[in-house]
């Protein structure tokens, strides 16, 4: 698949990344020069210098043949622009916009990217992605990460573990036997900074991080058996009242919990923007460093603290100090991947990657297949990906035990007519079955291709 890809930012870069290592044929655009050559220095993609939205620049990353354009630029008219210019110079058939603005991306317009307008095929918002990201760490308070599969039926679980969890030490095959009932998969563990898919025999250790996948049912149960109480709040303090903060305190006003949310914000003009959009959310002006307003917004009583501006320092320092104040939970939005190794330190609970909920987004657009969504995992570490098995895709017939799984890869659920099944070794992949797999980074290309689907499918 030839694709190109304008912007050569972080979701840029990562995309190329994915891409580039899967074996398409891959050319980046961006304005700056320097941008360019990081990008072709580091990854076996092309890189052209000039304005994403030009012909001519199109036309010289091969635009005339090239079956997708993914238009991810920090500027939206740019992007809008590129879609259309793809798709009435070139032809190009696929096209993926990111778009920030929310008035683009009001409901009532959408009719606006139909291909006798705006020719966008999909639209992809990094505010509503990280949004909806803050709020499943609201509602998973023990996990550090957590991503919904199966249409809701489980749930990928990020688990710190610490001194107190009762299973430390204990091989992962023992716990399927002393909790034969608990529908839950441990697919991954990072063990001193490096993340791997563990074996039956393999044990966990104080200070692991690892990733569960589990049914919705029997989250509570696993974080429990790890360790992990899990305790709502009713209390909330945003610290960002963009559209990131913006967007949490609406959705929190309408969800069924209905948490009550106080938000600080330092631009006096975005304060009263905000003020005028939320009907419950009390909304406090200055800085939420400050810990005298972090008092008047009653830290010490708040169940949880979501620190979302645009500044990464802010708010890891802001949750940091509401951490030291009292407040139970703090979850930080941090752009810069190289920061979150000062989680721990800092004492933050959990962190929300924007670069990772837009890349996991853009990435569920255009894999091949039958591939139904992906969730990129820490640094592009490692996917997870559900995929519908087709009657010609290799796997169809065949147990779970007599396919050739690359090591760095583990089935974590399966939808089975409906139903949900934890996986085993003689569980028989069918037709129509929905898997959840967990797969290292490298590893991705040979799971996808286990889910290909023959020519004479066609």
């Amino acid at each position: 698949m030839k694709v190109i890809i304008c912007g050569a930012g972080q979701v840029g870069w990562q995309i190329a990344r994915h891409l580039s290592h899967e074996g398409n044929d891959v050319t980046v655009v961006d304005k700056d020069a320097a941008l360019i050559r990081r990008i072709t220095d580091t990854l076996d993609v092309g890189g052209v210098v000039g304005f994403a939205s030009y012909p001519d620049v199109l036309e010289r990353a091969g635009a005339k043949d090239a079956d997708m354009i993914i238009a991810a630029t920090f500027a939206d008219e740019v992007n809008m622009v590129t879609c259309q210019v793809a798709h009435s110079i070139f032809g190009i058939t696929r096209k993926i916009a990111r778009l920030r603005a929310q008035s683009y991306l009001d409901a009532i317009y959408s009719d606006l990217y139909r291909s006798d307008h705006l020719p966008i095929d999909v639209v992809i918002s990094p505010e509503k992605e990280v949004a909806e990201a803050a709020l499943r760490r609201l509602s998973a308070p023990a996990a550090f990460d957590t991503e919904s599969f199966l249409d809701g039926m489980v749930h990928l679980v990020g688990i710190s573990l610490a001194e107190d969890c009762a299973v430390i030490d204990t091989p992962l095959r023992q716990l399927s036997e002393l909790f034969s009932t608990l529908s839950a998969v441990v697919v991954g563990v990072r063990r001193k900074g490096k993340l791997f898919v563990p074996i039956a025999n393999d044990q966990l250790f104080v200070d692991d991080q690892i990733y569960v996948i589990a049914a919705t049912s029997d989250v509570s149960r696993t974080l429990e058996i790890f360790g992990k109480t899990q305790k709502r709040g009713d209390r909330a303090i945003i610290i960002g009242g963009g559209n990131v903060g913006l967007g949490v305190a609406k959705k929190l006003e309408n969800s069924e919990g209905r948490m009550r949310a106080k938000l600080i914000e330092l631009n006096r003009e975005q304060a009263e923007i905000a003020a005028d959009a939320l009907e419950r959310t009390i909304v406090l002006h200055g800085d939420g460093l400050d810990v005298e307003l972090l008092e008047e917004a009653n830290i010490a009583k708040a169940d949880a603290l979501l620190a979302v501006t645009d500044d990464d320092k802010t708010n890891l320092l802001s949750c940091a100090r509401a951490k030291a104040l009292g407040c139970p939970l703090v979850i930080a939005l941090v752009n810069d991947p190289s920061l979150e190794n000062l989680m721990g330190p800092l004492g933050i609970d959990a962190f929300i990657n924007p670069r990772a909920t837009t890349v996991s987004s853009i990435l569920r657009h255009i894999r091949h297949g039958r591939i139904k969504a992906v969730y990129s995992v820490g640094d592009a570490e490692a996917e997870v990906i559900e995929a519908q098995v087709m009657s010609s895709s290799v796997i169809a017939g065949k147990k779970i035990r007599e396919i050739e799984w690359p090591d760095g890869s583990i089935v974590g659920a399966i939808k089975k007519a409906g139903k949900l099944v934890v996986p085993r070794g003689d569980t028989r992949i069918d037709e129509g079955d929905i898997l959840t797999v967990f797969a290292l980074s490298q590893d991705v290309p040979q799971v996808e291709k286990l889910f290909q689907v023959s020519m004479d499918f066609f």
